[in-house]
């Protein structure tokens, strides 16, 4: 169960400063150890004496409304990390409160509005994430270039479960941009597993005859990932949320690639909640907004009857 701040207190406090690693000398890779535990969240770290929280736990504080009205709370280059997954613009029905029919120049201008915020906000060397379909994702990389971020990778998200559209390829992928405020202060390599045949379980590829001088902790993570696995199966999902959602294994990765345990990440669009429930395991402070399903989230959170994805990443650094 998730424990509940009472954030009466405005008092100004200092950013908290990410633990400090005990190293030690080994001849292997091993995961990183820690001193001490997280302190809890403080919210004069980040957000302004205004700011009114709808729940708020050890890691994180919780926002019901809209993201243009509350990330002007948020005080500038506070944040480590952004990860946003806006609606598509595709007319989807999500809450009572949304609307998903903008016209193409309203929906990039509404973009720009709250990417404009959220660039504020970063830290210098800070990452920001941006999940969306590649038409959008397009037109909005090239805001962030033009706003002076550095453009890092287009990621490549597989996934086959879209339909076919009439005199088009089929869809079967989104995009997610990955972008910093300058040189990553944060960047950490992420192995995945060597491919092995699920039916005889004998190694897909021969490495061109160089198995024998690679990793055994797996192979350089790519920048198209084809192991993100659907939310279709209501173990993985809320039932009082209909809306698709996201892996938590995709938030595995974005979270372990550019933060560190005591850092903070920021998701505007909290959707199910998906975000929050990665850094509440991972140790990492975050703020979220969401404007329908704020209650849920909080029940998720809560409860933490919801399960997460099998993830076996290996992380360095």
């Amino acid at each position: 169960m998730t424990d509940v701040l009472d954030l009466s207190s405005t008092e100004q406090a200092p950013v908290p400063t990410p633990r400090k690693r005990v190293a030690k000398a080994k001849a292997a890779p091993e995961p990183v150890k820690f001193a001490e535990p997280l302190d809890p969240f403080q919210s004069a770290a980040y957000l302004s004496k205004d700011a009114r929280p709808f729940f708020v736990t050890q890691h994180g504080a919780l926002f019901d409304g809209d993201c243009l009205a509350v990330l002007p709370l948020v005080q500038s280059e506070s944040i480590d990390t952004v990860f946003a997954d806006p609606p598509f613009n595709l007319d989807k029905k999500y809450g009572a409160k949304s609307k998903d029919n903008l016209s193409e120049q309203q929906y990039v201008a509404w973009c720009k509005a709250w990417l404009d915020e959220c660039i504020r906000v970063l830290k210098p060397g800070g990452s920001l994430f941006l999940y969306n379909l590649p038409r959008w994702n397009i037109v909005l990389g090239a805001y962030l270039m033009e706003k002076g971020l550095t453009f890092r990778h287009d990621i490549t998200v597989a996934v086959n479960s879209t339909m076919p559209i009439a005199g088009r390829l089929y869809p079967s992928h989104y995009s997610l941009l990955y972008f910093s405020k300058g040189k990553p202060k944060t960047f950490r390599k992420i192995r995945t597993p060597i491919e092995v045949c699920r039916h005889c379980g004998g190694e897909i590829k021969d490495y061109g005859g160089h198995r024998h001088a690679m990793n055994p902790l797996g192979v350089n993570l790519k920048d198209v990932w084809t192991d993100i696995p659907p939310v279709r199966h209501w173990k993985f999902k809320s039932k009082d949320r209909p809306a698709n959602a996201l892996s938590t294994k995709l938030l595995d990765r974005v979270v372990e690639m550019s933060t560190v345990e005591g850092e903070t990440v920021l998701d505007p669009f909290g959707g199910s909640g998906t975000t929050f429930a990665v850094c509440e395991k991972k140790d990492r402070y975050w703020i979220g907004i969401e404007l329908d399903f704020a209650q849920q989230i909080k029940e998720r959170l809560l409860e933490d009857d919801i399960a997460h994805h099998n993830n076996t990443d290996h992380v360095e650094g």
